[in-house]
């Protein structure tokens, strides 16, 4: 195995590697602990990674594929991912080349070296794998859906940025207790034992994604007042207060500011800074009428409670409490208020009818239903939505 000494000889040998005839710098990569499956130990129940790389560390990623080449490994660049196991000859190759920063390790400093230093002493290496992402295609195994997953809720990729089809198919559905997932099957066979013994465990919930919080840690101003409200790979903004009750946040979706969240933000849906999301009001996903279209909702926009959002909203809007705004719903705006909304949303047709998609986007509308006849009409917002930053 070759020994690097100097940072100069690391950086030819990094140049050598990466100029190597159909080398392909991945997108992703990361070492993870994997779950396996109490009957089925074939079976990836979950995948935690220590350290998600993401568009960075490109030198780390080279050393870990010279080391899987030294050891035999094949490496196929045109597959979209591949996953390797790790083994005590893929650890000491991968700390030869990295001697040269061993001293310096430690904090922010040299992370991938901190992981791999950390198992090269582990009796359980059979229980984590070596990811990498070539390619943002559909998922073929759970080791990549988490690590795609991970880069979501970490922010290193922004939502809706990358391909999750497949996810469904890869990860297992299995019972969560606390942070461990347990095989369906594994249960019912041991049921009575369990239960006999005092150990069945404490099931949290049966999904095939764990919840946020189980693999996240939250910036220090955002709250999350009951773990199963957010799921894996939603991605919250700093300053997001998430409430109990009826909101939730599904994967692939979430805030991109100070957000107060008592509603439902479905998958592929975002919330925009200074929004609320007030209790019990919903935020359509793709999968839910709005014809695939996913839907933003701007900044310092409300959601009165219970209402649901089925097109994107501008910065500035208000639904009010109980109101459904759906694609095909009809708004009745007056003339006065259209010349209002056009000088904020100079595209906006001169008519009295429309349709709530052709309002999509657009800023300062507040959507209301006029008690006495019934109609939803659309008006200049009067004021701008501020949340009290005392909760915040």
């Amino acid at each position: 195995m070759k020994t690097i000494f100097t940072k100069d000889e690391f950086s030819n040998f990094i140049k050598e590697v990466q100029s190597e005839h159909g080398y392909k710098n991945p997108i992703g990569f990361g070492i993870c602990r994997v779950d396996l499956g109490q009957k089925t130990p074939t079976k990836i129940l979950q995948a935690s990674f220590p350290l998600t790389n993401w568009n960075e560390n490109l030198g780390s990623a080279s050393v870990f594929i010279s080391a899987l080449k030294e050891i035999g490994a094949e490496i196929d660049f045109s597959k979209s991912e591949t996953v390797y196991s790790i083994t005590p000859k893929f650890l000491e190759s991968v700390l030869r080349k990295f001697t040269p920063f061993i001293s310096e390790t430690g904090g922010e400093k040299h992370k991938n070296i901190q992981v791999v230093d950390m198992l090269k002493n582990r009796s359980d290496l059979h229980n984590f794998r070596l990811v990498f992402i070539f390619e943002d295609a559909p998922l073929k195994s759970v080791e990549a859906t988490y690590l795609k997953l991970y880069a979501l809720s970490q922010k290193k990729a922004e939502l809706r940025s990358l391909n999750l089809n497949g996810a469904f198919g890869v990860l297992q559905n299995v019972a969560w207790s606390q942070n461990k997932p347990y095989e369906l099957d594994w249960l019912r066979d041991n049921e009575i034992e369990l239960k006999i013994f005092n150990m069945y465990p404490n099931i949290d919930s049966v999904d095939k994604f764990p919840r946020f919080l189980q693999h996240i840690i939250p910036e220090d101003n955002t709250r999350i007042l009951d773990s199963s409200k957010v799921r894996m790979g939603a991605q919250l903004a700093g300053g997001t207060t998430v409430m109990p009750g009826a909101s939730y946040i599904n994967f692939n979706a979430g805030t991109t500011g100070v957000s107060m969240v008592e509603g439902r933000i479905s998958s592929s849906a975002i919330v925009g800074d200074g929004s609320d999301v007030g209790g019990g009001a919903s935020i359509l996903g793709v999968l839910s009428g709005t014809n695939g279209n996913p839907i933003s909702v701007g900044k310092n926009s409300l959601l009165g409670a219970n209402s649901v959002c089925g097109i994107p909203l501008g910065d500035g809007c208000i639904i009010d409490a109980g109101l459904p705004i759906l694609e095909g719903t009809k708004i009745t705006i007056s003339a006065d208020e259209v010349s209002k909304l056009k000088e904020i949303n100079p595209k906006m047709e001169d008519k009295s009818v429309f349709k709530a998609k052709e309002l999509a986007g657009f800023n300062g509308i507040h959507f209301r239903q006029n008690a006495e006849t019934g109609k939803i009409t659309a008006f200049r917002s009067k004021r701008e939505v501020k949340l009290n930053s005392e909760l915040h």
